[in-house]
């Protein structure tokens, strides 16, 4: 299979609803909240894409445009961007949405690298068949 093939059914997306529980005292979604989410979506993108162990290495380039107002829908979305020998990089995005109106903006992106590891945690080479 081709990158630009695994890199299409890699893509992952989920969808969160606003609630108390992922609140900060201002009322909208809690930035180490998202900053979770985004890592976990990047997660299973470089995992769907390697379909090997991979750790989180680093994360770049957070831009927080727009709060996330209580009583709203986010969609994250993974897409690798870029393969190497042993990283890949991961980007994420949340869009909101309104619950009873049409629309949506994007309000948070970001990158996050992951390194593929062998079962010591040592660094491996990405399969690229």
């Amino acid at each position: 299979m081709k990158n630009e093939e695994k890199i299409n059914q890699s893509e992952t997306r989920q969808f969160k609803v606003i609630i108390p529980g992922v609140l900060n005292a201002h009322n909208t979604l809690f930035g180490g909240i998202a900053l979770q989410w985004m890592d976990e979506v990047a997660y299973i993108t470089a995992t769907r894409f390697t379909r090997q162990k991979v750790v989180t290495v680093f994360s770049d380039k957070i831009n927080f445009k727009h709060a996330v107002p209580y009583g709203t829908i986010v969609e994250i979305i993974g897409r690798v961007i870029d393969v190497g020998l042993v990283k890949l990089d991961v980007k994420v995005e949340i869009y909101l949405e309104q619950m009873f109106a049409e629309g949506r903006e994007k309000v948070i992106e970001g990158k996050f690298t992951f390194a593929a590891v062998n079962e010591n945690g040592k660094p491996m080479k990405i399969n690229q068949n």
